[in-house]
């Protein structure tokens, strides 16, 4: 997309006339690297030509653009992609001269480059569906991302991370040692460098200052049913109720248990003819597939969060 302002259309007296050197064309092969735009501030008139006409003076190359206006909470939200070799500064320096911007609207906002590949650290507990489908998409490039390590209290999966090459960490929670546990599960996010914790069917409360800690970080996924089958054996609960959709949700993690703003959910179709462990096996394919989702929204910066609440552009 082009910030100019200028129409792609010429008339028959234009055509002959010499080419307008303040206009780009589109690169013939164009680079796969962006850098993503995403904010949120009050809403008010100006916001969206105010950043496509600092784009535009900087012949910078928009690629995906996305607005929402939440008029209940008069919050408008935007995600824009740009071409980072459209640009004539890195990275850096577009966040120095954005800043002025950002400052007269008040806007909560970021930029990332598609260059840097985000770090996800992986929590697990003794379940392996989401960890394995994890493990799959990453060592097949379907998710532009480096596992440093990942973090279990069970030493169940130990062999089979390592011998994908990641670290393991065994970090065993108890009843008596919770607040040491949570520091350091902290420390080795830290050390790690992460930019975001998934908990793969991780079993463990986090703690409410882990969760302080590290707000719009944590991603978690579990079953639909809340809170309708609390406990052991939802889905076995649910047969037993005759439930006939099933589902999973992806969340950011809260201090308030399971009660985090939704990234992304979905849900199936079951019937009388289904048993538990049916429904059991829908619910791991269903759980694998909306966390593998709402990874993706959260990695492409395409999550913005307000309050308990969020705006996805997919």
């Amino acid at each position: 997309m082009r910030c100019d302002g200028a129409s792609p259309a010429l008339n028959s007296e234009q055509t002959t006339g010499p080419p307008e050197a303040e206009h780009k064309d589109p690169p013939m092969s164009p680079p796969t690297r962006r850098y993503t735009l995403s904010l949120s501030c009050p809403d008010r008139v100006g916001i969206v030509a105010a950043v496509s006409a600092f784009l535009a003076r900087h012949q910078g190359w928009i690629t995906e653009a996305s607005h929402h206006a939440d008029a209940e909470a008069n919050r408008f939200f935007m995600r824009q992609e740009i071409l980072a070799d459209s640009l004539p500064f890195g990275i850096e320096a577009l966040r120095d001269k954005f800043a002025p911007i950002a400052a007269e609207f008040s806007m909560d906002w970021r930029i990332s480059d598609s260059a840097r590949k985000k770090r996800v650290v992986i929590l697990v507990s003794k379940q392996e569906h989401c960890l394995y489908d994890l493990l799959a998409r990453w060592q097949a490039d379907e998710l532009n991302i480096e596992i440093p390590c990942v973090i279990s209290n069970h030493e169940t999966f130990r062999g089979f991370v390592e011998w994908h090459g990641i670290p393991f960490h065994h970090v065993p929670v108890t009843p008596d040692n919770k607040p040491a546990a949570y520091a350091r599960v902290a420390d080795l996010f830290r050390e790690a460098e992460g930019d975001v914790m998934v908990l793969a069917r991780y079993m463990q409360i986090l703690s409410p200052e882990l969760c302080a800690e590290y707000p719009g970080q944590i991603l978690n996924i579990h079953h639909s049913f809340l809170p309708s089958f609390v406990g052991a054996k939802p889905y076995h609960q649910a047969y037993t109720r005759g439930v006939k959709l099933i589902g999973a949700t992806c969340h950011y993690v809260t201090s308030e248990l399971d009660q985090g703003p939704i990234v992304e959910q979905d849900v199936i179709r079951v019937d009388h003819s289904d048993a538990p462990d049916d429904l059991v096996r829908y619910g791991k394919d269903i759980e694998k597939a909306v966390l593998a989702r709402g990874l993706r929204y959260h990695l492409e910066d395409r999550v913005l969060v307000h309050g308990n609440k969020t705006v996805v552009f997919r």
